[in-house]
């Protein structure tokens, strides 16, 4: 993978190979169909933004789809989740459904959130929650690793956030009870390069990030190739077997980039249009694909196929949502909290 800003990471390493024979056929094209599903989903999603069918905020998860889908199947599904306001792809990954989370965008009764929380705030059993302020999920995702541990419920807490997250308090807080206390928390940085419009390099201090940040907090530390679902899924797996074994945090550094703006609003004028396009060369569902031809697990036509469906699927979402009630004004204040 190239690097975005010309820094020396260790990447975790892994065998391509060894990682499509442990995963078999049927799992790699089950992670290539979700991850075009959540490709499709928001491609739909901010078309019927920009029509004006969907308000507040809209931040897509394009070409980061490769990691939560390999952490979500390395992990697997009954642990602890909880990412920033960019949380659409793993409530996806965590049981919600396209339909029930397109109403919650366009405000409806049957949305994910009873249609008040929006594009940020999707919720599922096992989600705490996409989390609207930058860094604030840290310590909740710290709060649900106590938790495991004083239930000695063998669970870990999985934890995504941005690199622009790294520069607030509350990570700093978060990682030194973590290490203090041995917490079961894998703490994902997915640096995507731009936090919300500035270079990375011009907005943390050290790079790479996790390898130098973990060492202050006396834990383990690592950077991943974000665009290859099959790096990806090795690292989660072996940092998922050293949780369990010795209920201590880790911080992850995942290189990414998104192809959108920080947000639907966001032009991104602070990249060229050729380093955007290089970028997208890396197209992680690109990546994929081609692994899983090359390897004679996948046809060109079963991909394109493959396509076809989640398209399909995501186009029904915005037919049900159009077509699903608002609420109803009276019901307002139910569920809200009064002392």
């Amino acid at each position: 993978m190239a690097d975005p800003y010309k820094i020396k990471y260790n990447f975790f390493p892994f065998d391509a190979q060894k990682v499509i024979n442990d995963l078999g056929p049927d799992r790699l094209k089950e992670a290539l169909r979700q991850m075009l599903l959540i490709r499709n989903f928001e491609t739909r999603a901010e078309s019927a933004y920009l029509q004006g069918k969907i308000g507040g905020f809209f931040h897509s998860y394009i070409g980061q789809e490769a990691i939560q889908t390999a952490a979500v199947e390395a992990i697997g599904k009954d642990n602890w989740w909880i990412t920033t306001y960019r949380c659409h792809a793993l409530a996806l990954l965590l049981g919600a459904t396209p339909n029930e989370i397109m109403a919650e965008f366009f405000g409806r009764a049957n949305g994910n959130a009873g249609g008040r929380g929006g594009s940020m705030h999707l919720y599922t059993e096992r989600l705490l929650g996409g989390f609207g302020i930058v860094g604030g999920q840290v310590p909740i995702a710290t709060g649900a690793a106590f938790t495991a541990k004083y239930l000695d419920s063998k669970e870990i807490a999985v934890c995504f956030l941005g690199d622009g997250a790294v520069a607030q308090g509350a990570f700093h807080e978060s990682l030194n009870l973590a290490a203090l206390w041995d917490l079961p928390c894998l703490y994902v940085i997915e640096n995507n390069v731009w936090g919300m419009g500035t270079r990375v390099d011009r907005a943390i201090s050290v790079q790479p990030i996790a390898e130098k940040k973990a060492e202050g907090y006396g834990m383990e530390g690592y950077s991943v190739e974000g665009m290859n679902f099959l790096g990806c899924y090795a690292a989660f797996k072996e940092f998922y077997r050293k949780i369990q074994d010795n209920s201590k945090p880790i911080l992850v550094e995942v290189i990414t980039e998104r192809f959108k703006g920080h947000s639907i609003s966001d032009p991104a004028v602070y990249r060229s249009k050729d380093d955007l396009q290089e970028c997208m060369k890396r197209d992680p569902l690109i990546i994929l694909s081609n692994q899983l031809i090359e390897a004679g697990v996948l046809t060109v036509a079963e991909y394109e196929q493959m396509n076809k469906e989640q398209k399909e699927i995501a186009v029904a979402s915005i037919k049900h949502a159009e077509e699903s009630p608002f609420p109803d004004p009276i019901t307002l204040g139910d569920d809200v909290y009064a002392p």
